[in-house]
């Protein structure tokens, strides 16, 4: 009997295989989110190398290669322990881990260049900071969960907000270390405490946020 007949994507993704490290760090990291932390996660697409790329999904023009959800979807970001081993181990062993916000945290994020500057003025204030990702671009303060309503009350009683600010609420997600992009790695600059991570109110943040957008940018 033949073999089924592989579209091209399959035989794109096949050119690229995680060793058995990436594999086993990855499987670790989004055990110990899910598990560990609580965080519903999923695998995300990978950043393929050379001619097969950008990325795994059918997008040859992904403007995200290896950040974003793709199969299986964003919604189906979950915490059990059984289902993140299968995925991991059987179904995309080595990809992204993506968690998915809004349900267990959320996340505010500004230009990298101003995250040293953020987190030593947060802490010269006595404002509590919780985990911090740092991707090639950005800075990811990670919050307790909120809504657009919430978020938008406290928008509107700020009298300027920066535009560079990113808010990662219902609906969104983020790529957690280990995970590597197309654009470079994702690290912790703060890595989570043992058990379930304490997450600050997004609201306790955002004068940081502002302060350190106007005086740690370039401003034009």
């Amino acid at each position: 009997m033949r073999p089924p007949r592989r579209g091209p994507l399959s035989e794109r993704v096949d050119r690229w295989w995680p060793g058995r490290r990436s594999r086993s760090l990855a499987l670790a990291a989004a055990l110990e989110a899910a598990a560990g932390c609580g965080w519903p996660v999923v695998p995300g697409a990978r950043a393929l190398r050379g001619a097969p790329g950008p990325c795994s999904c059918a997008d040859r023009s992904c403007a995200l290669p290896g950040g974003h959800p793709d199969d299986p979807p964003l919604e189906a970001a979950t915490t059990d322990p059984r289902m993140v081993r299968w995925w991991w181990e059987r179904r995309a062993p080595g990809a992204p881990v993506l968690v998915a916000t809004g349900r267990a945290l959320g996340a505010v994020s500004l230009p990298r260049p101003a995250g040293p500057w953020l987190l030593r003025h947060l802490e010269e204030i006595g404002v509590p900071c919780g985990p911090v990702l740092g991707t090639p671009g950005r800075f990811v303060l990670l919050t307790a969960p909120y809504t657009l309503p919430e978020l938008g009350g406290l928008l509107a009683e700020r009298p300027w907000v920066p535009g560079v600010l990113r808010y990662h609420g219902p609906g969104g997600y983020l790529v957690l270390p280990p995970s590597r992009t197309g654009a470079g790695p994702v690290h912790w600059v703060r890595r989570p405490g043992p058990g379930r991570p304490w997450l600050p109110e997004v609201g306790t943040l955002l004068g940081g946020l502002i302060t350190a957008s106007a005086v740690a940018l370039p401003q034009r």
